[in-house]
């Protein structure tokens, strides 16, 4: 049966760069782009295209051996970071909530399952490092962190269950580094290694090739080092 791979987000910098490299390798037999511009539309923010899109990748028959979520966004709504408590804004917080990780966890409630039960098989998500609790020593981003905090708890939740079905799955939050898109260029700092999304393709796809079942529910950097929740 044909290998499959699927990029969520893949009209985007590191999406489209991630499928662009999966298509040029051999691994697999066909690789799918899912996106909110292309046929069939998938919306982060709306479940029923989630399901439908799923659906569809389903009925192509191919064993999904891969899944990338490349979505996600720092700043919504045209918002900026917060620095200080005093920033903070319920709809600008809920909006963050809602693409970064309630999007995310409805990817994995309809993607997931299609895994084959029996062999590897890998579901990633774009988490950041900014969304670790143990590694926040600057504060600020109140947002951003806490709703990528909330993304790395639910694919450590949803990696314990579906081990139970695959024990082979693999389910990661994966940070890419910083990674030149419109995305960051409003805030990467001199002297950060900012990498262009074909080099962050290649070390995220480099990563996942060689995580072992054991890394099941972890949370990893763009060079395979463990990053604390």
């Amino acid at each position: 049966m044909k290998q499959v791979a699927v990029v969520i987000g893949s009209r985007g910098g590191i999406g489209s760069a991630l499928q662009t490299k999966l298509r040029d390798g051999q691994q697999f037999d066909t690789v799918l782009g899912l996106n909110r511009a292309d046929t069939p539309k998938l919306d982060l923010l709306n479940e029923a295209s989630i399901k439908s899109a799923a659906g569809w990748v389903k009925d192509l028959k191919g064993e999904i051996r891969l899944v990338v979520d490349a979505t996600g966004g720092l700043t919504v709504s045209g918002s900026r970071p917060e620095k200080s408590l005093r920033e903070i804004d319920p709809v600008h917080l809920a909006e963050a909530y809602a693409i970064n990780a309630i999007g995310p966890a409805l990817l994995m409630k309809h993607f997931l399952p299609l895994l084959p039960r029996q062999g590897r098989s890998v579901f990633a998500t774009l988490s950041a490092r900014v969304g670790s609790i143990g590694d926040n020593q600057l504060g600020g981003w109140y947002a951003y962190r806490a709703s990528k905090a909330a993304l790395n708890q639910l694919v450590k939740t949803a990696a314990i269950e579906m081990s139970r079905k695959a024990p082979d799955a693999i389910c990661v939050a994966l940070h890419p580094g910083t990674v030149k898109t419109p995305l960051t260029d409003s805030f990467a700092k001199s002297g950060l290694d900012v990498q262009t999304p074909h080099e962050a393709a290649v070390k995220i796809l480099t990563v996942l090739r060689t995580l072992e079942p054991r890394a099941n529910g972890g949370f990893f950097d763009h060079k395979g080092e463990r990053i604390p929740w």
